[in-house]
């Protein structure tokens, strides 16, 4: 027997283990379990085993759902959905409020099943996980409640269809719910095939607190089930999983009209500058990539090192990393769970043996008997060794290093991923120009993986698109105010064409494209004749040439938004100068809007606001609306000078660069403009103009990787979206409208114009005695 005197000199850990027996007596009453559809379980169909990853053992049997499972559940949702809508905001809060006391109220039931089923330490599922989905629905409750005052216009979407990860199973179901109810949809959710429990868990509490039958709906399954509900009646798809399967549903909701938000991999950053308190960055780095065994989409499993202290650095996190144990999930001593699935075992070694293949050295890693992989990291690891790009979701992180802030803005950015980052600095002024030079959704600075129900989480590029969290998490659950919608006319077929109708005066009008501050002939040599001339009939590579010249103006994004307003207001006012010749071409009414909207954004350019956000205590947590980058714009074939301002000119506000569509059968107006932006001080290949078949070109322009996201009005857009899910880029796609009326301008446009980084920040001291992990 081991003396306290022995214990005092190793300070091993005895076993603690969570009793787990109220669980599996729950379990054992179930047997089987059905559906949860209209507020009742379906008996249950053709079964599949779920799985205690630590054991192998079968936890429960799960019926297999089907497409008619599907069907019936998103009728039920349908039918639920007007009495849930047409409740009070009070009325839906109350129920959220209840769901989040019902939750609390079983707090260790809860942890203990999702320890059970999906391998995470208790302390984990326990402190953090249980505690944010109470967080989750208390939030959401107060924006039920002030849901009308807050989004004033909006409306639900209607019924919208959840598809969740096995990696924080309850938490996830939480993420998604919580919103969808407080904007007054219903909702079918599909949990993972290996972790269902929590959520069918939960739908017993939907029971127990009355909620409305159908308001939500459970069906299990796996990945077919989720196809069939992607491709059900529903009227939004929000997902988060693999880019993979991310990608193939943007391609399945092509062109349906169906919302979509999609939250997918990642390869994040954890960057260690020269001057970081490196002992709390390596328990940043635990917190980081072996959190829930590295199954988290956001962990820092790239770990870059200033090569100044990369030595000592190294040499800390194996002596931490040595400590950690890794044991039995419901043991409150185990930092290391299960991994979730022996396929998931078995990919996380297959990804390190080619790593190590490929010249890297993997510094522990070992796999171990049943589910089991202890933590390890991948050490001189080249950009083209597979480890250091492919997403391992596994307790291996990879390690290199940089010699200056630059090279590791470049190193964090070299990645087609971007959903969250790290940064450790003592410079407060290093950490924050860090945070904003990286593209990330979002960034922890001297801390990791904290997350809050007021933050909103989602990612930049191929780590999707959509916020879940807080204000902007709940815009992606609302319709967004009506528009008077107008029909656009038809566009007629360019045809190549070597002369045209004289333009003023009898001139002979050779237009040209405009592209990087400059007009350009159009790469084919080819004109179509339009009223007042020739136009030039643009090509995939004029596409080609005008994003690339808009890759390279950065530095309009860099300005301050007061310096962006500057260049604005000089455009109002040398088009005013101008207005008589421009209404000559278009229209009074054309040329007022047109001067209108480059006021009203210049007025905004300096004043669209992100928020600083109250979370858990002890950090700023700050929202910031970002430029995308490069922005892809295809107009209607209607008021051209009035669209295209309306368009353009919000998106160059908020720091976009853009490629433009002119109208196809009157793009003149539009192409006049290069003399008013020459003279107003915009930078060349901030505005970027094409002309020729729209169709055609938005597909192309859609598909180019370095294109960030995409506005569309009318035409295709079944194949504008489905060539922007290449690189899961959002697609807005505003209604054809009167833009000469009010509703061609406003905040709306600015919000579609950026996309939102949240930055965690610690504050002050945190106060002793705050509470568990979460809170």
């Amino acid at each position: 027997m081991t003396s306290v005197s022995d214990l005092m000199e190793t300070l091993e850990y005895g076993p603690s283990v969570e009793d787990s027996a109220a669980v599996r007596d729950w379990l054992a009453r179930h047997g089987a379990f059905g559906h949860f559809i209209g507020g009742a379980f379906t008996e249950p169909g053709a079964l599949f085993n779920t799985r205690d990853p630590a054991t192998g053992q079968v936890l429960a049997r799960v019926t297999q759902g089907t497409g008619d499972d599907v069907a019936a559940a998103v009728a039920a949702a349908r039918d639920a959905q007007p009495g849930w809508a047409a409740l009070t905001g009070t009325g839906r809060a109350r129920y959220l409020y209840a769901l989040a006391r019902h939750v609390q109220k079983r707090e260790r039931f809860l942890s203990v099943l999702e320890t059970l089923d999906n391998g995470k330490p208790i302390r984990e599922s326990r402190d953090i996980d249980v505690p944010l989905v109470a967080r989750h629905f208390y939030h959401h409750a107060g924006w039920a409640e002030l849901r009308d005052a807050a989004f004033p216009g909006h409306a639900p979407l209607g019924v919208c269809g959840q598809i969740i990860p096995w990696n924080f199973p309850l938490l996830m179901l939480a993420w998604k719910i919580a919103p969808a109810l407080a904007a007054g949809n219903t909702v079918v959710l599909k949990p993972a095939e290996y972790t269902p429990l929590t959520a069918l868990a939960f739908a017993e509490i939907c029971q127990e607190i009355g909620l409305p039958a159908g308001v939500v709906n459970i069906v299990t399954g796996d990945g077919e089930t989720g196809a069939a509900l992607a491709a059900a009646q529903v009227d939004k798809i929000a997902f988060t999983g693999s880019t993979e399967v991310g990608r193939t549903i943007a391609g399945q909701l092509a062109g349906t009209g169906k919302r979509l938000t999609l939250e997918l991999g990642g390869k994040s950053p954890f960057v260690v500058m020269p001057d970081a308190d490196l002992d709390a960055a390596v328990e940043g780095v635990v917190d980081s990539i072996w959190f829930n065994q590295g199954q988290v989409c956001c962990a820092g499993s790239r770990i870059l090192v200033a090569e100044a202290v990369a030595g000592r650095f190294e040499t800390l996190l194996s002596a931490r990393m040595a400590r950690l144990r890794v044991g039995p999930p419901l043991d409150k001593s185990t930092d290391i769970g299960a991994i979730v699935d022996p396929i998931q075992k078995d990919r996380i070694l297959s990804i390190c043996r080619a790593s190590v293949a490929a010249g890297a050295e993997l510094v522990g890693g070992a796999a171990q008997d049943g589910c089991f992989v202890a933590p390890g990291y991948l050490r001189n690891i080249a950009p083209a060794n597979p480890g250091f790009s492919q997403e391992i979701f596994g307790p291996i992180a990879t390690l290199s290093t940089f010699r200056t802030a630059d090279e590791a803005a470049e190193l964090a950015n070299s990645t087609r991923y971007g959903l969250a980052a790290s940064v450790w600095s003592e410079s407060a002024a290093v950490a924050t120009d860090l945070a904003a030079r990286i593209k990330a959704g979002v960034v922890w600075i001297n801390c990791a993986n904290l997350f809050d129900a007021a933050a909103p989480f989602g990612g930049y590029r191929e780590s999707g698109f959509g916020r879940e969290g807080g204000r902007a998490g709940m815009l992606d659950y609302l319709a967004e105010p009506q528009v008077d919608a107008a029909p656009e006319p038809a566009p007629t077929e360019p045809v190549a064409a070597t002369t045209g109708r004289p333009g003023p005066k009898g001139l002979d009008r050779t237009a040209k494209l405009y592209i990087g501050g400059a007009q350009k002939r159009p790469d084919g040599g080819a004109m179509y004749a339009v009223p007042g001339g020739l136009a030039p009939l643009g090509s995939r590579k004029d596409i080609r040439n005008a994003v690339e010249t808009a890759a390279k103006a950065g530095k309009w994004t860099a300005m301050g938004g007061h310096a962006r307003a500057q260049v604005l207001y000089y455009i109002a006012e040398n088009l005013s100068a101008r207005a008589e010749e421009f209404a000559r071409r278009t229209s009074q009414a054309e040329v007022d809007a047109a001067i209108a909207g480059a006021f009203h954004y210049a007025a905004w350019a300096d004043k669209f606001d992100g928020a600083n956000v109250q979370t858990r205590p002890g950090h700023l947590l700050n929202v910031v609306n970002e430029a995308f980058g490069v922005l892809g714009i295809a107009g209607p074939n209607a008021q051209p000078l009035a669209a295209f301002m309306s368009l353009v000119m919000p998106a160059i506000a908020m720091g976009n660069r853009v490629v433009a569509i002119a109208a196809q059968d009157d793009p003149l107006p539009v192409l006049d403009l290069y003399q008013i932006f020459d003279t107003s001080d915009l930078p060349g290949g901030v505005v970027n103009i094409v002309t020729g078949p729209r169709d055609e070109l938005a597909k192309t322009l859609a598909a180019h990787d370095e294109v960030a996201a995409m506005w569309m009005v009318g035409g295709d857009l079944a194949a504008v979206e489905k060539a922007a899910g290449g690189n899961l880029k959002p697609v807005w796609s505003p209604a054809h409208r009167d833009w000469c009326g009010p509703h061609a301008q406003g905040e709306i446009f600015l919000r579609h114009a950026t996309q939102t980084k949240t930055i965690w920040l610690p504050y002050g001291a945190l106060p002793e005695g705050t509470g568990p992990a979460a809170y």
